[in-house]
């Protein structure tokens, strides 16, 4: 809740606002949804990334496809209705905080990696990643709006030192 209040500049301090709707054993192509969760009518996608990847807009169409499948089990019959079904907005969130250097904030558009612009033609499908790099030193709004996020950059940037000092991992 404190994480999602920080990116999103809300102040939502009720926990049971927030259910949790992360798919059980949801692994495709070995990728594992880090959690996902319903707050009011947005669906959020939250992940964790320390290797970046252009490809992350095309997991999260993998990711909220399934979800709204599941979120529209109940309902499935009415896919088929004359009035609308409607479905919670969705919000992919990506949190970066590998060693290559990224921006603090950027967005992966699905429409990105199609192999052709049609120029006039719109696509039919797309799906935007907003990577924040959560690296120590980044940030630092949303990691002072958060102490749980910038106290676990400050232990990855410990880490990591002293890896490069020579300390062997499992220390």
């Amino acid at each position: 809740l404190a994480l999602y209040n920080a990116v999103n500049e809300s102040a939502y301090s009720n926990p049971e606002q927030l259910a949790i709707v992360t798919l059980e054993n949801m692994l495709y192509l070995k990728m594992k949804n880090d959690i996902s969760f319903l707050i009011g009518d947005i669906l959020n996608l939250y992940e964790h990334q320390s290797s970046f990847s252009p490809n992350l807009p095309l997991r999260g169409l993998f990711y909220f496809s399934s979800l709204y499948r599941e979120y529209i089990e109940p309902e499935k019959y009415r896919l088929y209705s004359t009035s609308p079904l409607h479905i919670p907005f969705p919000q992919y969130i990506v949190f970066y905080n590998g060693t290559k250097k990224e921006p603090e904030r950027q967005e992966l558009k699905l429409s990105d990696l199609f192999i052709e612009d049609k120029g006039e033609m719109n696509p039919a499908l797309e799906c935007t990643a907003v990577v924040l790099n959560i690296n120590l030193g980044k940030n630092r709004e949303l990691m002072e709006k958060c102490k749980q996020l910038r106290e676990y950059a400050e232990f990855i940037a410990i880490i990591r030192k002293y890896l490069a000092e020579g300390m062997q991992f499992e220390k």
